[in-house]
C-alpha cells in the first residue's frame, strides 16, 4: 500500500517544508502520461524508505498556488526538500535507478537526528 501523501496548497508548508524527514514532492496531473509512469516508483519508495524519507504528490491542476510558487512549467517535476529548503529536482519521467540514486545522495548528505 502506497504511503505517498497527497498534499495541497493548504497543507504544503506543514507536510513538506515542516517535515522532520527529507521530502520529495511530485508535481503531477491526472492527464499527464509521463506522470503516471513515475507514480509506481514513488509508491514503492514510500514503503522502502518509510521513516527515513517522506514522499508527497501535488496535483498542479487543483493546486495552482504551489505550482506557481515553484515555477512549475513542465511535469512531472520532482522537487526534493531538506529542512524546508529545496535541495534538488528531477524534471521528467526519470528511471527508478536515477530517482533512487538521488534519494540515497540526499540521505547521505542530510543525516537525520537519529530516527533514520
Amino acid at each position: 500500500m502506497s504511503k505517498v501523501i497527497d498534499v495541497t496548497d493548504q497543507n504544503f508548508e506543514e507536510e513538506v517544508l515542516g517535515a522532520d524527514l527529507p521530502a520529495e514532492v511530485d508535481f503531477w496531473a491526472p492527464w499527464c502520461g509521463p506522470c503516471k509512469m513515475v507514480l509506481p516508483i514513488y509508491d514503492k519508495f514510500s514503503e522502502e524508505y518509510e521513516g527515513r524519507f517522506k514522499f508527497c504528490k501535488i496535483n498542479v491542476d487543483e493546486n495552482q498556488q504551489m505550482a506557481m510558487k515553484y515555477k512549475i512549467m513542465s511535469i512531472p517535476m520532482q522537487m526534493f526538500f531538506v529542512d524546508g529548503q529545496k535541495v534538488d529536482e528531477i524534471l521528467g519521467a526519470a528511471t527508478e535507478h536515477t530517482i533512487q540514486a538521488k534519494i540515497d545522495d540526499i540521505l547521505q548528505s542530510s543525516p537525520t537526528d537519529g530516527k533514520g
